[in-house]
């Protein structure tokens, strides 16, 4: 089982992430994990935090020479702003944040709940997440995110390859698809800041090459729909999860919903055997198993609860009405909120891939991976 964990608070020393499961054998590129820490960091709308951090991974354990050895793995992204011992407790919970309910739950400080439950701890996630990318690319499996829509601006998808969409998307500042209405978004997140107030949006991303049979239709906490959709849900400020076409096939007609199974003798060669679909509506995924398509995961982002125009509050210790505390923030952080999904699922693809061809190390997954299509392509 290919797992992780992460351990760490937004001004504590470090973010640290715990990778266990990975097979041996496989060269690690530390400068794709760097690289995506730093488009992290980006996206316009983003606060005075990223101006002092620069991300970058550390391997604490796990690597011979550059090179997994099949034990754990523990990441460590440093935090240049480390303060938290000199940090002061607050009183004036900020509505949608952890602070009210943690507090209670803990029966304890604000600090203690904020510090962990900052969207800062996604470093680790995004370093784990670039990790489990690699050991997809040798299986030709690809994944990219992006913007779909900003602060109620619906920017949308384009169709191409992957690698042509990272392009589009590298070259807008808002990491979308559409870079020619990055004046438009971003004169909007300047306006929304300037009001002292904050923006959501909707992020996807997409997963091609991918086999069909990982995950399982036999029990419900291994389906891969269920795995995604908590993978995604527990990256801060998520407030929805959709597959493929999501929502929308509740409005609709099966026959406007489903996708018509075809066969290609030509492309029996490939991962998804011959078997194609002239759409792809199930987001590649059906009964908790990957169909071969491409896999379509969408999520929606709430603004974040930070404001510098604070909603109202209650002081903690008083119990008076008060606005709530304003802690160091971003205007928008849906830029950064693709990358994280991006990395989450990739995860999650990963320990699907493991799940289904896993052993001790890559040689033995490529072995399984040959045997079990060369034996479905026999049936």
């Amino acid at each position: 089982m290919l797992r992780y964990w992460t351990a760490g608070e937004s001004h504590g020393p470090a973010l640290v992430a715990l990778v266990d499961g990975f097979p041996a054998g496989m060269a690690v590129d530390k400068a794709l994990i760097d690289a995506e820490l730093v488009r992290r960091q980006g996206g316009y709308g983003r606060g005075g935090r990223q101006r002092i951090e620069t991300d970058a991974v550390t391997f604490l354990s796990g690597l011979w020479h550059g090179t997994t050895l099949g034990s754990p793995l523990a990441l460590e992204v440093v935090n240049k702003d480390t303060k938290l011992e000199r940090l002061e407790d607050v009183d004036r919970p900020r509505p949608g944040h952890a602070d009210l309910p943690g507090a209670v739950k803990h029966l304890g400080s604000v600090r203690a709940v904020l510090e962990r439950a900052s969207a800062r701890e996604t470093a680790a996630r995004v370093a784990a997440g670039a990790l489990a990318r690699q050991l997809l690319a040798v299986f030709g499996i690809e994944v990219a995110g992006w913007v779909t829509e900003l602060g109620g601006v619906v920017l949308g998808d384009r169709a191409g390859t992957l690698p042509e969409l990272r392009t589009l998307r590298d070259s807008s500042a808002i990491y979308s698809l559409h870079p020619e209405r990055d004046a438009e978004v971003t004169e909007l997140i300047d306006r929304i800041g300037k009001e002292g107030d904050t923006l959501g949006g909707v992020v996807e991303v997409r997963v091609d090459g991918l086999p069909i049979g990982l995950g399982t239709h036999a029990q419900w906490d291994r389906k891969l729909d269920g795995r995604l959709a908590q993978a995604v849900m527990a990256v801060q400020a998520i407030k929805g999860v959709e597959i493929g076409m999501g929502f929308e096939a509740a409005r609709r007609r099966g026959s406007e919903v489903h996708d018509p199974i075809h066969y290609d003798e030509a492309a029996r060669s490939g991962t998804q055997l011959g078997f194609t679909r002239p759409t792809n509506n199930a987001g590649g995924l059906e009964a908790g198993m990957t169909n071969g398509q491409p896999l379509v995961v969408r999520a929606a982002m709430k603004p974040i609860s930070t404001l510098r125009k604070p909603l109202e509050s209650v002081n903690l210790k008083t119990k008076q009405a008060e606005e709530a505390a304003y802690e160091r923030s971003d205007v928008c952080a849906v830029s950064a909120c693709s990358v994280i999904v991006e990395s989450v699922v990739a995860f999650e693809i990963a320990a699907a891939l493991v799940d289904k061809f896993g052993g001790d190390s890559i040689e033995e997954m490529r072995a399984r991976w040959k045997l079990y299509h060369d034996m479905a392509r026999s049936r």
